[in-house]
């Protein structure tokens, strides 16, 4: 017995040795499949051992998500409560518009009459790296009433670029500020750029003024650039070299620009040459000054003498304005590989056009997608990362090793004469992620949104191999609202693809297709007027209006700009305008959206087309570009507002039915009355049950039919209807143009309609209730336009035939609710109730890409010229 024990004993153990050998091999064999599957996976990130200054900062005002820069925000007490997080205004909007309109002149007679600076070489200057140097400065800058401005930038190693220096000089001292020891403290400046008793000089500020928003919150207000002075003298260059050659005989070293200013120190004469961009610019601008004030000799009109000082003043302190943006795109790195696909399909790179296959187009996004996000996450610009050459060579092979990978890049770098890339043709962002691209060139990939999130996930996750910083922390909360809104595909986990996913997905491609605007809205060409201040942004067909009719003449030409050979009544800064002279991208509002756009009206066209005729032409604050998923979120928005407004004001939005008094022998003759306390039926509701009708009638469940014949009835106002009536109500709310089109689509389904037709009848709106003389609401006896009159727009047709009702939409629930609004509280009412609509638009959107200068308070004041067709006055005297 007890050798049996043993025995039992022994086969267990033998047993429990036999499963852990078999388990062994099973984990082994998955650890070894899986090694040899897939890439093995780099343990660090290359920025785990190189240190980049933009690291340390703590605080990013311009991050490298796609979220929208925030500017800052300066509440009034006056401001609705939600106003600040819609609008994208500029904080000193007020400020500057005021020194547009009346230029401070003391700081041009201070300039002028100052004594002469002496150019002597230049010598020491103060280094600004602590906090209570800086603090010191701004007390010293305070006591100043003119300082020259400059700022040096870094881009190659940043995605969006970063201010590495401030220049600053007075009469007495030159400042260089290390905005990199500085950076979260340089906030500290803001009070100084933002006085508008303290001149700010610079040369070229356009760049300069948006690099210290984004960076800083730093906003200039009262500017004088000497750049602009040249324009208004006509000098015959503008560069600030020229002017350092012809007013200080000193040569300026223009390579040094491009240097690496993050470095520090910094070499010796890259000290001088920043310190040389501002040491010279106060007298530089004295000399200008002078020149300018001299121009009035021939116009010898009193209190003239500071005429074109004050345009050159106008034309800086315009430019301030400005607001900085970010650049997006509807998926990322979209525009740069459609850009690359087209120059290789046209033989315009080192690749035959025959090798541009759908696969070769397939491998440019996904090496642009990535490009991108490897960009974004490493704080790189895209040409460090990968340049356009690389990727045109990648994408036609499938490397079967790493080195294959970094074989093709060094072969095209080195290839490549234009490249402004480093010395070291490979990146290290590639040669640390080499496994990515090998799965990007042999992997067969269909959503691209997959690329995204694995980018993401192995990248930045608590986990992932790249550092996180304050330039890609964002990433962490806000990809899965980017991905939400650029999914490619439909494709569900399993494989399987739904056939109601994938006909609304055609049908959405369809009608973006047919619908959407054929060619770009915004081609952001600009009109000057006769002073050089820039009045607004237009489209070409614009542009050539004026210069056919000999009223400009072209300034520039990419893009094109135009000045005007006459005086434009007002400008847009002095009408608080100020959305007209900002730059616009053609992308949705509100989600980025670039492929495809319509244009969306945020005021219901019901309302905007019974507007005064001055506070709706040439008037596009309120047409904004959205997709085609945003427009049907707007549009469905709309709609139920209109039914509170309707509901708020007790004006229906339908007008619910329509007598003739007329039997079948005559038509023209009609009368009409309308019940606006009824609800009513629109036109589409009521063509729509008229058409289920006559084309599926029969086969119709009777519940379903009674439904349908219902509305049909209570158009007629209650009666019987036969088919022929059925037949008209398919056709109201048509133009002739639509019932032209229509009767030639449905050909003899609709016979009866068409003798009606050739005569010239307008049966828009004929059709009507036959048995009116038998209802009291109707009155048979009065006249057609007293009550035409209250309720809405009219039409006449070509045949001279009487003025009918439109029942087109909500036309007239729109006339009469703006007619009641002018009536009530005037043009104020107006304005208020087109600020209405515009929360109404944000808060159904929440838009993330409003152009600069949009606001939900915009005024919507416009001055109109003395014979302008659009002056109140002019049309008035016109039609008496």
């Amino acid at each position: 017995m007890g050798v049996n024990v043993i025995e039992d004993e022994l086969n267990l153990a033998v047993l429990a040795v036999a499963i852990t050998c078999f388990l062994v091999c099973v984990i082994s064999i998955g650890i070894l499949k899986k090694a040899l599957t897939y890439p093995k996976r780099k343990s660090s990130c290359y920025l785990n051992a190189e240190s980049k200054p933009q690291q340390a900062f703590k605080h990013v005002l311009a991050d490298n998500s796609y979220s929208q820069f925030k500017h800052l925000k300066i509440r009034k007490p006056e401001d609705p409560e939600n106003l600040d997080n819609y609008s994208n205004l500029h904080p000193y909007r007020e400020a500057i518009s005021k020194l547009i309109k009346t230029p401070n002149s003391e700081f041009f007679e201070f300039l002028v009459d100052s004594e002469e600076v002496v150019l002597d070489v230049v010598s020491s200057y103060t280094w600004v790296d602590t906090q209570d140097q800086l603090i010191k400065l701004v007390e010293e800058l305070e006591n100043e009433r003119v300082i020259a401005v400059d700022t040096e930038q870094h881009s190659l190693r940043s995605f969006l670029g970063f201010t590495a220096l401030i220049q600053i000089s007075t009469k007495r001292k030159d400042y260089l500020v290390d905005t990199i020891a500085l950076h979260d403290e340089i906030g500290i400046l803001r009070s100084v750029f933002a006085d508008p008793g303290i001149c700010k000089v610079f040369h070229g500020a356009d760049n300069d003024i948006l690099w210290l928003q984004r960076d800083f919150h730093i906003y200039i207000v009262s500017l004088f650039d000497t750049a602009k002075a040249c324009d208004v003298l006509s000098k015959p260059q503008r560069s600030l070299a020229y002017l350092l050659e012809t007013y200080c005989n000193v040569t300026k070293n223009k390579s040094l620009q491009r240097e690496d200013w993050r470095q520090r120190p910094l070499p010796l004469e890259m000290l001088e040459y920043a310190q040389m961009d501002t040491h010279y610019l106060l007298y530089i601008a004295r000399c200008l000054c002078m020149e300018l004030k001299q121009c009035y000799i021939g116009n010898q009109s009193p209190g003239d003498e500071f005429q074109f000082l004050l345009e050159a003043s106008q034309r800086s302190n315009g430019s301030c304005m400005q607001l900085f943006l970010k650049d997006f795109e509807a998926f990322p790195g979209d525009i740069a590989a459609s850009s690359m696909i087209s120059r290789a399909m046209n033989g315009q790179g080192n690749i035959s056009s025959s090798l541009c296959d759908n696969k070769f187009q397939e491998r440019v996004r996904r090496l642009c997608l990535w490009r991108d996000i490897m960009a974004r996450i490493h704080d790189e610009s895209l040409r460090f990362v990968l340049s356009d050459t690389a990727i045109i060579s990648l994408a036609p092979i499938v490397p079967s090793t790493e080195t294959d990978i970094s074989t093709a890049i060094s072969k095209a770098e080195s290839d490549d004469s234009m490249t402004s890339t480093p010395a070291q043709s490979v990146s290290p962002v590639v040669l640390s992620h080499l496994d990515d691209l090998l799965c990007l060139l042999q992997g067969d990939i269909v959503n691209l949104d997959h690329v995204f999130k694995c980018c993401l996930r192995q990248r930045l996750s608590p986990v992932g191999s790249c550092p996180i910083s304050a330039y890609n922390r964002a990433f962490l909360s806000t990809s899965s609202l980017r991905l939400g809104l650029t999914s490619r595909s439909t494709s569900i986990p399993n494989g399987f693809r739904s056939s109601k996913i994938v006909a609304k997905k055609n049908s959405r491609e369809l009608f973006a297709q047919k619908f959407s605007c054929k060619s770009p809205v915004y081609h952001n060409c600009k009109i000057y007027a006769n002073d050089g201040r820039l009045l607004c942004y237009c489209d070409r067909r614009k542009l050539e209006w004026y210069l056919n009719r000999n009223l400009a003449r072209l300034v520039e030409d990419d893009p094109p700009a135009i000045m005007l050979l006459f005086e434009p009544k007002g400008r847009p800064e002095d009408e608080d305008n100020v959305f007209y002279i900002q730059s616009k991208k053609n992308i949705c509002v509100a989600c980025g959206e670039g492929k495809h756009y319509l244009r969306y009206r945020i005021i219901p066209s019901c309302y905007r087309m019974h507007f005064p005729e001055h506070l709706k032409s040439h008037r596009s604050h309120d047409i904004v570009l959205l997709c085609v998923d945003c427009h049907e979120i707007a549009h469905a928005a709309a709609e139920k507002y209109k039914r509170h407004i309707a509901a708020e004001y007790g004006i229906p939005l339908f007008i619910q039915k329509v007598a003739q008094l007329d039997d079948e022998r005559g038509i023209s003759g009609s009368s009409f009355s309308v019940d606006p306390k009824e609800v009513g039926v629109s036109p589409l509701q009521l063509r729509t049950a008229a058409m289920a009708l006559l084309r599926h009638g029969p086969q119709m469940p009777s519940v379903r039919r009674e439904e349908l014949l219902k509305i049909i009835m209570a158009y007629y106002g209650g009666r019987e209807v036969q088919v022929v009536d059925i037949e008209r109500a398919m056709i109201v709310g048509m133009s002739p143009h639509e019932r032209r089109k229509f009767e030639k689509k449905r050909g003899s389904a609709f016979k009866d309609l068409l003798p009606l037709i050739q005569k010239g009848v307008d049966l828009k709106e004929s059709i009507v209730k036959s048995t009116a003389v038998d209802d009291p609401t109707v009155d048979t006896h009065s006249s057609y336009s007293d009550k035409c009159d209250d309720m809405g727009t009219f039409i006449t047709d070509t045949a001279g035939l009487a003025k009918q009702p439109s029942l087109l939409g909500h036309g007239p629930h729109g006339k009469k609710m703006v007619m009641h609004l002018l009536e009530e509280y005037g043009e104020d009412g107006i304005r208020e109730f087109c600020q209405r609509w515009r929360q109404v638009f944000v808060e159904s959107l929440r838009p993330r890409f409003l152009p600069a200068g949009w606001d939900v308070m915009h005024s919507g004041k416009r001055e109109f010229g003395d014979f302008s067709v659009y002056n109140p006055t002019v049309k008035a005297s016109t039609t008496m």
